[in-house]
């Protein structure tokens, strides 16, 4: 039986609170038994308020301390309590049970929302309750901090359990991951947008992170140093590295600052950009030891400031890749609203990546905002709308080429055909074309059937067209004897010259039309004194002879072997 909605999303809040503040207790009391005991609070009840107070940062959320107001958070910590709010949005759509149809995507937002009210509401009464005269967490921004990543992770996870029981029967459409989901159930446009974004904040922090990561394998000795001088033994060691490491997030999207040109800066009046290195005493912490020389900065980091340019591009190809724009004049601007959301988020990072470390010099500390938005939105949005403009041409190109991609040549085949002003004649029965055929595997010939009603030396020929058309002569009819050939050439003599018989003679398809003159030999009286027989050559090229005899044409070979 399903639970209500909001029921279900305060028992998923809880448990996400439950599971998080389990896991940060664990970690301060382990420091608390390997360190002085006064310094993360006096008693399991100054540990209880810690552990709180660090759940609290693990969502962004500032405090004020004797010493001023901390906003210099981890932004690895966010890992934690995102995990299990991703968790909690997933598991709420399978116990509520958000129906498929046309309103799922209201139901991701209605999950999403039922989800980050209590979770806010409880991490503002956490917030009231680990106040002290030392530490006091700021109210507001737990609330702000919590809803707003609950709202995000929530509705992630909500949406990849959405997009999994849609694909429930389709092992092609599964996804992975809840920006995978997310942007299936986003329209076109919008995932169009979302897609450019992300790859060029992916270009623009995996520079951040080649930067940052060069740099410290540079200045490894200095790092050792930094941490050998604060000695903090072996459980304060594992815990260093652990602060470190939730840290680094943090160096990354100064780094990113740093490729994009303003830079950072670690206390007051002090640079850190490509124009120049300006430091002062910088704290006793070992990450800190990739910070540059003060003086000129580094000829090879000048190598980073190409990294925004490479986001556009990326952006701006992505962008218009997933929706291309029918119009070439649209797909620019399309471009370069990917690269101002793109500094929109550069932006929003940098703020949440630095903040006061309490007061005096060291209250600012971390990239400017505003600059670097300002700066990204420009490298970014421009390099995206000429990259886009690009793509969506040849994009728009592609099937124009296609189309009008001239085809392959193929081979003619003349016929002879009859000519209109003569009456029809039979002729030569022309091959049928051979269907097309690959150069690799030939296809044999068919063998040719003989006529049906000649013989193999019989070979008709086309009659030419000074000739009177006569009457088809009947089959059982005998042939005439041949007259002489002397006085049939004195008779009739043809009006232009006869065109020479074929090299080579081809058997042809006989059709019940066509007219068979059979060979006739005609043997010589060995009697006739006067006119004794004259032997034949075998050497002769004229074998295909003929003659035009009272309307009919004879054909005149020699067969060799049949004398």
């Amino acid at each position: 039986m399903a639970r209500p909605l909001y029921v279900t999303g305060l028992v998923g809040a809880l448990w996400c609170i439950g599971i998080g503040l389990a896991v940060l207790t664990t970690i301060t009391l382990v420091g608390w038994i390997g360190a002085p005991r006064t310094a993360l609070g006096p008693g399991l009840p100054g540990v209880f308020r810690t552990a709180v107070n660090f759940w609290l940062v693990s969502h962004h959320a500032g405090f004020s301390a004797g010493h001023g107001r901390v906003g210099l958070l981890p932004l690895g910590l966010i890992v934690l309590p995102g995990a299990l709010l991703y968790r909690s949005g997933g598991w709420m759509v399978r116990a509520v049970g958000v129906t498929t149809g046309r309103r799922y995507r209201v139901g991701v937002v209605h999950v999403a929302v039922a989800l980050a009210v209590p979770y806010a509401i409880l991490a503002g009464l956490l917030a009231l309750a680990a106040a002290s005269t030392a530490v006091s967490a700021s109210v507001w921004q737990a609330l702000i901090a919590c809803f707003v990543l609950a709202v995000l992770a929530g509705g992630l996870g909500a949406a990849r359990a959405v997009v999994a029981q849609n694909a429930a029967d389709d092992p092609d459409a599964r996804v992975r991951s809840g920006l995978g989901a997310l942007l299936r159930l986003l329209p076109d446009r919008p995932r169009s947008l979302v897609i450019g974004v992300t790859g060029s904040m992916a270009v623009l922090l995996a520079s951040g992170a080649v930067l940052v990561g060069t740099s410290l394998a540079m200045h490894m000795s200095e790092a050792t140093r930094l941490h050998d001088m604060l000695a903090p033994g072996f459980v304060g060691g594992v815990l260093l590295v652990l602060v470190e490491l939730v840290y680094l997030p943090n160096a990354v999207i100064w780094g990113m600052a740093y490729a994009i040109g303003p830079g950072f800066s670690v206390g007051a009046n002090t640079t850190v950009s490509p124009t120049g290195v300006f430091l002062d005493i910088v704290p006793t912490f070992p990450p800190l030891a990739a910070l540059p020389e003060p003086g000129p900065a580094p000829a090879l980091s000048l190598f980073a400031l190409a990294a925004p340019f490479i986001a556009g591009a990326v952006g701006g190809v992505l962008t218009v890749r997933n929706m291309p724009s029918p119009v070439s004049e649209a797909a620019p601007l399309w471009g370069f609203l990917s690269g101002a959301l793109t500094g929109a988020v550069a932006a929003l990072l940098a703020a949440l990546s630095g903040g006061p470390l309490g007061g005096g010099r060291m209250a600012t500390v971390g990239p400017s905002a505003w600059q670097v938005g300002l700066l990204a939105a420009l490298e970014v949005g421009i390099s995206a709308a000429i990259a886009a403009w690009i793509a969506n041409s040849m994009i728009l190109r592609r099937p124009a080429k296609r189309t009008t991609a001239p085809s392959k040549p193929r081979k003619r085949r003349w016929r002879r055909t009859a000519s209109p002003a003569t009456p029809p004649v039979p002729a030569k029965a022309a091959v049928p074309p051979e269907p097309p055929r690959a150069p690799e595997q030939p296809v044999p010939k068919a063998p040719r059937k003989p006529a049906p009603f000649a013989p193999d030396p019989v070979e008709f020929e086309e009659a030419e067209p000074v000739l009177a058309p006569r009457k088809p002569r009947s089959r059982t009819r005998p042939a005439d004897p041949l007259p002489d050939l002397a006085e049939a050439t004195e008779e009739l003599a043809p009006a232009e010259p006869e065109p020479e018989p074929d090299p080579v003679p081809d058997t042809r398809w006989a059709s019940e039309r066509e007219i068979v003159v059979a060979e006739t030999h005609v043997p010589p009286d060995p009697t006739d004194e006067e006119h004794p027989p004259v032997p034949q050559p075998r050497d002769r090229d004229d074998s295909g002879r003929t003659e035009n005899r009272g309307g009919a044409i004879y054909v005149l070979r020699d067969e060799p072997g049949q004398d």
